[in-house]
């Protein structure tokens, strides 16, 4: 819901010289602007894409993918966080005009919502104390396995016990953070999550971890309400900073520091 933002420009002496002189400047006079602002919606626990420095600001990879992004389209942007697992609703009540959010592009979420090209790929990873035994899917048998709830890796984990026959015990929580204080703290083995941020944690924490050798999963997408016209915008932002090495910039400072 892109709305417009009262500017009030400081122009109150000048206008009043202009008076006093008699001069008549209609557009000049104007002591008021509208600018638009895009709301975007995320969830702060998801680092290197998004999360809270000890300031307490939003930062990322996806907070500056979203900048350009205004700046570019020429908005004002304001960020609201919340819980993963509220952000398809978000857009669906036409709460905000866009997510960005390490979101993949499932085929389940195109049911409920647009997205736009893949901006990023990175892959999951089953997070584990640095002396587990765990080290493939099978040694997961049996085991207590930990997802952010709402993510696609909650759907991976579910699909791997479907398909891939491995019988293990799925815990979903609220953030990232949460699983990795579950594994600290023994009441999970381990924790299936984006690569990215998993290498993050793994070498911050300084945990053992295995890649996921199933079927890649979709790469993450800004996501929009249905029919929304920014969709086509999004993209041609996306084509520019691909083509001029902009987003690959952006990787090299957010993303590779953490492998």
């Amino acid at each position: 819901m892109i709305k417009n933002k009262p500017f009030i420009a400081l122009f109150a002496s000048s206008v009043l010289l202009l008076g006093a002189c008699g001069s008549s400047t209609e557009d000049e006079s104007d002591s008021s602007e509208e600018k638009e602002v895009l709301e975007m919606a995320t969830s702060a626990e998801f680092a290197p894409f998004e999360s809270r420095n000890p300031e307490g600001d939003i930062v990322g990879f996806d907070i500056d993918l979203a900048n350009h992004i205004a700046d570019e389209l020429g908005y004002e942007l304001e960020i609201t966080d919340m819980k993963f697992d509220g952000l398809i609703g978000a857009l669906q009540n036409d709460r905000v005009d866009m997510v960005i959010a390490g979101m993949s592009a499932t085929d389940s979420r195109k049911e409920n919502v647009d997205f736009s090209t893949e901006y990023n790929h990175s892959g999951e990873m089953f997070v584990t104390t640095k002396d587990s035994e765990l080290a493939s899917l099978g040694s997961l048998e049996g085991k207590i396995v930990g997802v952010q709830l709402g993510t696609i890796q909650e759907e991976g984990a579910k699909s791997i016990i479907a398909e891939e026959g491995i019988n293990f015990e799925l815990k979903a929580l609220d953030d990232s953070g949460a699983l990795i204080q579950e594994i600290l703290s023994g009441r999970i083995d381990a924790a299936y999550m984006d690569k990215q941020v998993a290498l993050g944690y793994i070498e911050a924490q300084d945990l053992g971890a295995f890649d996921d050798p199933t079927t890649a999963s979709p790469g993450m997408a800004v996501a929009f309400p249905k029919g929304s016209e920014l969709v086509d915008d999004v993209n041609g932002v996306l084509a520019e900073m691909e083509e001029s090495g902009e987003l690959d910039e952006l990787k090299e400072q957010w993303l590779t520091e953490e492998e």
